[in-house]
């Protein structure tokens, strides 16, 4: 978590509120031995950063589904 001063606050709020707004992570600030925290109220969703990769899977993707994972798998583990 990013902490501040109330003078850097001041000085770069829209950037900050922006910051906070698009990571979701907030933003602490110190005043006279408190501190502050400035959080989004509703959760950031984070499967809204993913970012849409239409070439990642060549071929079909229906064939997935019949993959046999059996011989890649070892279960005798230490």
């Amino acid at each position: 978590m990013k902490s501040i001063t109330p003078q850097e606050l001041s000085g770069n709020l829209d950037n900050l509120l922006d910051e906070i707004l698009r990571t979701g992570i907030p933003l602490e600030i110190e005043r006279g031995g408190k501190r502050l925290r400035i959080i989004p109220v509703e959760p950031l969703d984070k499967l809204d950063k993913l970012l849409h990769r239409p070439h990642v899977i060549l071929g079909d993707p229906d064939t997935l589904i019949d993959i046999n994972w059996v011989q890649e798998i070892n279960f005798n583990l230490p």
